[in-house]
């Protein structure tokens, strides 16, 4: 059993987003090959690129607001409490529409953080 806080995981920024940090909690580093949990923090004015993976991944967001953007750039509000499961190969985008930090678990398998 591995039981670990936030602020023991180190955060780093995403190469091409500014102001888009992530931290990997829960991962191959303490054993966990099959499923990896993900920490994202979005900073006022933070978004991801429209991506797509070729595997599902479960979000849980933790603190702000922000949006889920779609292919066709629909918005979806997003805040504290909301969970979302985004398929495989599904394009989307992930943006803090607020001035604290928008903040997110995600949960992805190991082939996700290879």
């Amino acid at each position: 059993m591995i039981i670990k806080k936030l602020v023991d995981a180190p955060s780093f920024e995403l190469t091409g987003m500014p102001h888009v940090k992530k931290r990997i909690i829960l991962g191959p580093s303490e054993g966990s090959k099959e499923i990896v949990l993900r920490y994202f923090s979005l900073e006022a004015g933070g978004a991801t690129p429209h991506h797509t993976h070729d595997f599902p991944h479960l979000i849980k967001v933790e603190y702000g607001e922000g949006q889920v953007l779609d292919q066709y750039d629909h918005a979806h509000p997003l805040q504290a409490g909301d969970y979302i499961y985004i398929n495989s190969n599904e394009t989307h985008k992930l943006k803090n529409t607020g001035e604290e930090p928008f903040e997110f678990i995600c949960i992805v398998p190991g082939r996700g953080e290879s």
